[in-house]
């Protein structure tokens, strides 16, 4: 079973993941990050496979990119946080991440994995006690911090932060798919044993962490979707809950989104992790079975 997707996943499309590609595999020198779009008469939707955090500096920004940022009308993500006052979204987790009557986390692991979770929570400087009152879906997410501090990557250089940032600057509108709340109960309704799951992940070696997203990076820039589909297929494999949903479910939100758009004149880019982008149960091959053409433009 595979525990490390967390870290990884999570930097690179929110809710889901991927493994690395080949040791081999180098960032070109010219990105090409994967961008389709679904497209009727007076209709076009780019879709654009995203990671959330990145290090400093990274390179993606193609000229065909551009081209369809520019010609984009408004800009659809995820889910919006509101960094300037992020106390609702706080409230929000709070409300849904604490339950009464809980048992302590430690005794919620694998005996063999307890000390490798008392030395994370010690990182995190958490209180135990405030973390024992939490779902553990919720430490999960807390633990993430000194996973990403080691991985190098920030949100602040994530593609959606920049992309809304272009939007923003140019007047044109930013839209959401999910509310916070909304995204947040996926996570929540999530069985216990997939929780557990999440929380071991953030237990996993920085540095294979690190490695992983690497080469999952790698395949990002350069458009190689067969080999995220391949890592994400594998990642994914032994938890048919996370698969059902994180990925699947949300997935067919989105691609009834997508159609009822359609219906609107005009253009707009649909920006969410590269994850669900790729794979026999991504967005376009949803779409497709609904008998929608979708063309990849890079």
């Amino acid at each position: 079973m595979k525990y490390n997707w967390i870290g990884k996943g999570l930097a690179a499309l929110g809710l889901a993941t991927f493994g690395g590609a080949p040791a081999e595999a180098r960032v070109p020198a010219q990105p090409r990050p994967a961008l389709w779009k679904v497209a009727d008469r007076d209709t076009t939707i780019y879709l654009f496979g995203t990671i959330h955090l990145l290090p400093r500096n990274t390179d993606w920004v193609s000229p065909t990119l551009d081209r369809a940022a520019e010609e984009s009308q408004g800009l659809v993500v995820e889910t919006i946080v509101d960094t300037a006052n992020p106390a609702p979204f706080a409230a929000t987790l709070m409300r849904l991440a604490t339950s009464p009557g809980l048992p302590p986390l430690l005794d919620r692991v694998p005996r063999d994995k307890r000390a490798a979770l008392a030395t994370a929570i010690a990182k995190s400087r958490i209180a135990p006690a405030a973390l024992d009152k939490m779902e553990t879906w919720a430490v999960a997410l807390s633990l993430l911090g000194p996973q990403f501090g080691a991985m190098e990557v920030h949100q602040d250089e994530g593609v959606e932060m920049k992309l809304k940032a272009r939007f923003s600057a140019a007047g044109k509108p930013i839209g959401q798919l999910e509310t916070n709340e909304e995204q947040l109960r996926f996570f929540d309704q999530l069985p216990e044993p997939a929780q557990v799951q999440l929380l071991l992940g953030t237990l996993e070696s920085p540095a294979a962490v690190k490695q992983q997203f690497d080469g999952m990076l790698s395949a990002w820039t350069r458009g190689d979707v067969k080999a995220i589909a391949r890592s994400f297929n594998a990642d994914m494999a032994g938890s048919p809950a996370l698969e059902q949903m994180l990925l699947k479910q949300r997935n067919a939100n989105w691609t009834r989104w997508i159609e009822g758009r359609l219906g609107q004149p005009g253009t707009v880019m649909v920006a969410v992790g590269a994850g669900h982008l790729a794979g026999s149960n991504s967005v376009q091959a949803m779409l497709q079975k609904r008998g929608l053409k979708v063309t990849r433009v890079q």
